[in-house]
């Protein structure tokens, strides 16, 4: 979606003056959360308003491809929602926009994973309250991890890649799917920057080399070949995996419940153990959802509106709601609470999961290339050169020179902005 398009035709239609204060009212916005968590946030409004008299939360959800269009155009006439659920690159790009206001001043004595904070902190302001998030695990099959050799989980990412071909030359198999479309992501993970002073840095030495890792493996037949550069080749990667055709599955816990339901017999063959961290430190997989408070809300509500954000996004609530949708609360008490951390005698992959999962957390950061208009765009050319790479249709230098070409073309154009 181009955000500033959007923005710029509805101020054209924008009324000028500002609505009349009513009585305090809080309207928050969510993204795809009806029907199945409608009793929670019942619940949550129900509770708010008993203990808080002369204080009205309204509660409104929407589909995840139309909550941007709706907030926009409510914000451009001056009838913002109090707060609303965006992702990390939604508030990258609605933060450069000047569509939201930063919450430093409502924080209070938050006790939120810093991470989590750190992801929604924009030239040193802070743009969101954290939420939930989730992080990979990585799952496995025992049965092809014997016939190939293997013992246990791999601990880096060298090792993932190491034991796919050893899989895919002991049984004929795949050993890892990658999702290849999220190029730039493996890269940071990988401590390698994607953009550096203005320019696209993705075709040094370093980043060469690690496609060239990929292309090694994927020749072998490691990587899954199976939608390896779509924008999402998850659902491909969940069935192979169900399928028995797939060694390792760099999932959130949410999938084994999936592979639980739809696969026993694979299922009863899975181990599970964290997803390794790459040389920064970070967990792969952390996508961090968090609600944000918009541009043009009335300042004179902005207190009550921290107010029931931290209630919204405190301890107790998020423990409540991450249990109920298999994902991570993003404070550190809730995090650390036994339903996450501890683990059953007998534990089946689904409840090991959550405990791996949770062991990672501290370490999940939503890994986004955060300032660029048009990013979308640039990332495509990236995966392009990528696959080219990687199927051996050019050379990987080459590929990578050509598109950071492109990509410095269009950043240049940018920096030349006033």
């Amino acid at each position: 979606m181009n955000i500033k398009i959007l923005l710029t035709a509805l101020m054209a239609l924008a009324l000028a003056t500002s609505p009349a204060r009513a009585d305090t009212k809080i309207e928050f916005w969510t993204f795809s959360m009806k029907p199945k968590f409608t009793p929670y946030f019942e619940s949550v409004v129900r509770t708010y308003e008993a203990a808080n008299p002369g204080v009205k939360v309204e509660w409104i959800d929407f589909p995840w491809d139309v909550i941007q269009t709706k907030l926009v155009t409510r914000i451009v006439a001056g009838t913002p929602p109090a707060l609303v659920n965006l992702n990390v690159p939604w508030a990258d790009e609605y933060a450069r926009d000047g569509l939201l206001t930063p919450v430093d001043a409502f924080l209070g004595k938050h006790t939120y994973i810093p991470s989590t904070l750190e992801d929604l902190r924009f030239k040193g302001k802070t743009y969101g309250f954290p939420t939930y998030s989730n992080v990979a695990v990585l799952a496995f099959n025992t049965l092809i991890f014997k016939q190939a050799g293997l013992t246990r989980g791999p601990a880096t990412f060298d090792e993932q890649l190491a034991f796919a071909r050893q899989i895919a030359a002991k049984t004929g198999k795949a050993g890892i799917a990658p999702a290849l479309s999220k190029i730039d992501g493996l890269f940071m993970w990988q401590g390698l920057g994607v953009i550096e002073h203005g320019k696209a840095v993705f075709n040094s030495p370093a980043h060469v080399a690690l496609v060239e890792k990929l292309a090694v493996t994927y020749k072998a037949g490691g990587l899954l070949k199976e939608s390896l550069f779509a924008e999402d080749n998850f659902p491909a990667v969940v069935d192979a995996y169900k399928g028995g055709r797939l060694g390792m599955l760099l999932a959130p816990p949410t999938a084994l419940k999936r592979i639980e339901a739809d696969a026993q017999d694979v299922y009863a063959i899975t181990d599970v153990a964290p997803a390794p961290l790459g040389p920064t430190g970070i967990a792969d997989g952390g996508w961090l959802i968090h609600f944000a408070i918009p541009a043009r809300v009335d300042p004179a509500l902005l207190p009550a509106i921290g107010k029931f954000a931290r209630y919204l996004t405190g301890d107790a609530n998020q423990l409540a709601f991450a249990r109920q949708a298999s994902v991570f609360p993003t404070s550190v008490k809730a995090a650390a609470d036994p339903f996450f951390l501890a683990l059953p005698a007998n534990s089946g992959a689904a409840q090991k999961a959550v405990a791996a999962g949770a062991a990672s957390m501290a370490h999940s950061r939503t890994l986004y290339v955060a300032g660029i208009d048009d990013y979308d765009e640039l990332r495509r050319s990236l995966v392009k050169a990528v696959e080219a790479g990687v199927t051996g249709k050019q050379d990987v230098k080459a590929a990578l020179d050509q598109a950071a070409a492109i990509w410095n073309k269009k950043l240049a154009t940018q920096r030349r902005r006033p």
